[in-house]
């Protein structure tokens, strides 16, 4: 009998290409949302693409109202206050703008403010979901302006316990966005930092997906693809944020990582979330660090299958030379080559090293990594990442 068994989901309607953020009064009327909260962080509220989409549903004489208490790494309070919020305007619907902070809160914030139960009973651990009352999950609009979670085509929020400092993964089938409108236009914008970041969390779970362990042909393919489309069109959004095609490429591509990972991610992501929790780093950027370190680490099981995802992307050399084209690439990005250039001043004494090890390898995405993720090999991933040693 064939061991090749799998489940397989793939995402929702996206209205793709560049000035379809017009259509969003007839999203909001196609998804039944009458009132709208509006959903960004507080450093895109206050630009102009956020005003025009706004003039958007005024002159649709849309009501609506605006949230924007969202931390890089969004935490319960936040999640609290949206909800408060949204309860307050009678809002019947959300329209989550922006980054991966945004995109995520804003899910939650609709997931989230018809529940009873605390938002961590929902954690992605077994069939936690099925606790949620699926009937009062609030329709969810989704309108990425950068290139990389991928949280608009996801089925999950990542939100940060204060208490305990991790980092958790909530999950409902309902927290897929009805629609997505995936604009470049709106990502013209964005800082060189933030373009490289996102890039890199897009290039992370493209790479991750297609090494996870598991049979999954079609997210192998869409990575594959993805990996291809990072490598051609990042460093040129980079070099000039007004290229709407390099733009245009890397939505798709942050679309298709967050597609392809339902196979797996790995320990780049499961070290990447302690660190981003305790230190508030950007997640993008922290992934861009730790990859190169977790991609020797993993060498052994992945050699061929690098090998022919290498010649599809035009670069040489196989294993070896992929790897150098994952250093080039973070050199033209100006990506820290190890971790003490992302944390100033860090000073990391053993107990907080072996904190984050043990928080590593509880992570959900470590058992998506192709070499089981020991706390003695996240440790060592963790000091190679400090002293940039690969």
């Amino acid at each position: 009998m064939s061991k090749l068994i799998s489940k397989w989901n793939y995402p929702t309607t996206v209205r793709f290409g560049a000035g379809r953020i017009k259509e969003l009064p007839e999203v909001l009327a196609a998804t039944g949302i009458k009132r709208p909260l509006f959903v960004t962080d507080p450093g895109l509220a206050k630009l102009p693409v956020v005003a025009s989409t706004l003039k958007i549903l005024d002159d649709a004489k849309v009501p609506y109202g605006v949230f924007s208490e969202v931390r890089p790494n969004p935490v319960e309070s936040n999640l609290t206050a949206g909800i408060a919020v949204f309860k307050k305007g009678k809002h019947d619907g959300v329209i989550a703008f922006g980054g991966g902070s945004a995109l995520d809160l804003g899910k939650l914030i609709a997931f989230q403010a018809g529940q009873v139960r605390p938002v961590w009973d929902f954690e992605d651990v077994d069939d936690w979901w099925t606790r949620a009352n699926s009937d009062a999950i609030a329709p969810i609009i989704a309108v990425p302006t950068t290139a990389g979670t991928g949280s608009e085509v996801g089925r999950a929020g990542v939100i940060t316990n204060e208490a305990t400092h991790t980092k958790k993964v909530i999950f409902h089938p309902k927290l897929l966005p009805a629609i997505v409108i995936a604009d470049p236009e709106l990502s013209v914008g964005m800082p060189g930092f933030i373009t490289a970041g996102t890039g890199m969390d897009a290039l992370a779970h493209c790479l991750e997906a297609y090494c996870a362990p598991g049979y999954h042909p079609m997210a192998d393919g869409i990575a594959v693809e993805g990996v291809r489309l990072v490598f051609e069109n990042l460093p040129k959004a980079y070099a000039n944020g007004k290229d709407l095609v390099a733009r245009a490429h890397m939505m798709s591509a942050a679309a298709m990582g967050a597609t392809a990972f339902q196979k797996g991610l790995g320990a780049i992501h499961s070290l990447s979330h302690p660190v981003g929790a305790l230190y508030d780093t950007h997640h993008g950027m922290t992934n861009a660090v730790f990859m190169p370190y977790v991609l020797a680490f993993n060498r052994d099981p992945i050699e061929e299958r690098i090998a022919r995802l290498a010649a599809y992307c035009g670069i040489k050399g196989g294993f070896d030379g992929f790897a150098k084209a994952i250093i080039k690439l973070r050199k033209e990005l100006k990506v820290p080559h190890a971790l003490p250039g992302l944390i100033k001043g860090l000073d990391m004494d053993k107990k907080r090293k072996a904190l984050i090890a043990d928080m590593a390898v509880v992570d959900p995405t470590a058992g998506g990594n192709p070499v089981k993720l020991t706390k003695k090999a996240a440790l060592t991933l963790l000091e190679n990442a400090i002293a940039g040693t690969i």
